[in-house]
C-alpha cells in the first residue's frame, strides 16, 4: 500500500489508538486489527498480509489516504 510514512511505517496498534477511524476502515473489509492481541503490523503492510486482491487493497489505500489527507496528516508530520 502506498501510505504516507508518518503512518505507514509505524504498527498498526499504535495508529488505531491515534486514529480509530483507519481501524473502522479495516473492520469493514473483515481486517481485524481492532481486536488483534499483537498489533505489530506495520500500517502498509497489513493490507497485503489479509490477501483481499489488488481492487479492494486500492480501495482500502485509498480511504485511509483521503482520511489522512482530510486530516491534514502528511508525509513528516506528527501522529
Amino acid at each position: 500500500m502506498n501510505i504516507p510514512n508518518v503512518i505507514g511505517e509505524q504498527a498498526i496498534n499504535k495508529v488505531i489508538a491515534e486514529h480509530p477511524v483507519i481501524g473502522e476502515i479495516l473492520e469493514k473489509y473483515d481486517i481485524g486489527c481492532t481486536t488483534c492481541g499483537v498489533g505489530i503490523c506495520l500500517v502498509k503492510d497489513v493490507v497485503s498480509i489479509h490477501a483481499l486482491g489488488d481492487q479492494i487493497e486500492a480501495q482500502i489505500e485509498q480511504e485511509i489516504n483521503d482520511y489522512l489527507h482530510a486530516h491534514n496528516i502528511t508525509e513528516g508530520a506528527p501522529v
